[in-house]
């Protein structure tokens, strides 16, 4: 196979398994700067970008993944390390809002009788404008914020295209703030 017009063949095509130590320090040389860069973008932490993009290598290490080629590899190889990197994140949040929320609960205000009936109606008023929408547009807004699946993940439940997902949440959504409105501020986000 001859992939770069030079008439060599630069190993693209050939099968690596990550658990062989030698296809796997090809994978690691291959890819671990790369890794590292997707990282450090989304975490915005050296030490942490590195972990991420090594622990991406040692999963497809210990799993001993056969790739068809380099390139298959490198695409699960950024599809793990975004992923973790993503996760890394949301963790972080998480944990500086309970640092905060630990730091401040004693200023808090505390909700007024009203303000919980308020919130209570409210609720309830979106659980019975979801029951409104049609049956197909209740099942994607459900999948997505209530099991919080992704569009491809909901895509292969209902046996429809990721498109096909969006335009579903996108019309649900618009529905439902017809039928509840753009200004309750009750709702719970």
């Amino acid at each position: 196979m001859f992939i770069n017009g030079e008439g060599k063949d630069d190993g693209l095509a050939v099968a690596l398994n990550a658990g062989n130590p030698a296809d796997f320090r090809k994978l690691y040389d291959a890819s671990m700067q790369m890794l590292f860069k997707i990282s450090f973008k989304i975490v915005n932490d050296e030490e942490a970008a590195e972990d991420l993009a090594h622990d991406s290598l040692i999963k497809a290490n210990e799993k001993a993944i056969v790739f068809p080629s380099l390139n298959d590899a490198k695409y699960w190889l950024i599809r793990v390390v975004k992923n973790a990197s993503l996760n890394y994140v949301k963790r972080k949040e998480r944990e500086r809002k309970a640092y905060e929320k630990v730091l401040y609960e004693d200023h808090r205000k505390a909700d007024s009788g009203e303000t919980d009936l308020l919130k209570v109606e409210s609720i309830k008023n979106a659980r019975e404008a979801l029951k409104k929408l049609p049956k197909n547009l209740q099942d994607v807004l459900l999948l997505r914020e209530y099991a919080d699946l992704n569009y491809k993940e909901i895509g292969k439940v209902l046996g429809i295209t990721e498109g096909n997902v969006k335009v579903r949440i996108f019309r649900a959504r618009e529905q439902l703030v017809k039928l509840i409105g753009e200004d309750n501020v009750f709702l719970p986000q």
